[in-house]
């Protein structure tokens, strides 16, 4: 399998959509688009959180892709250590969604400590569709 790769971006909101074209990318060039559109929604909904969320001033966040013949991993490292929590909003809240998309997505999540400080938010994916 493909050697783990990483990106570090800027703690802005235009940072979001250049992980996702960094995971796409990373995802095609692996041979791995099965679940591409996932993951990608994935990264679009950690990287936000990283940006609004878990990015103290002067830092910005990692994300980190690896794969196996299983699964392909997704990760998001930022500095703060608040730890995220699925919320369940009225349907006329503005926010709140982003984990239950990652629950609804994904094949598994959840967060680990950083050192020397800070989180990482995973979620991971199995690597090839089943059949229905």
């Amino acid at each position: 399998m493909p050697d783990p790769t990483q990106q570090y971006f800027t703690a802005k909101p235009e940072s979001v959509g250049q992980a996702r074209d960094f995971a796409l990318t990373t995802l095609d060039s692996w041979g791995l688009s099965a679940r591409a559109q996932d993951i990608r929604l994935c990264v679009s909904e950690l990287a936000s959180n990283a940006v609004v969320h878990g990015s103290a001033p002067g830092h910005g966040f990692l994300v980190k892709l690896e794969a196996d013949d299983d699964f392909v991993r997704l990760e998001v490292h930022d500095s703060r250590s608040h730890r995220p929590a699925v919320r369940h909003p009225s349907g006329t809240d503005p926010s709140g969604r982003g984990l239950r998309i990652i629950e609804e997505f994904s094949d598994g999540w959840g967060v680990e400590d950083r050192l020397p400080f800070g989180k990482v938010v995973w979620s991971h994916f199995k690597a090839k569709e089943t059949p229905c």
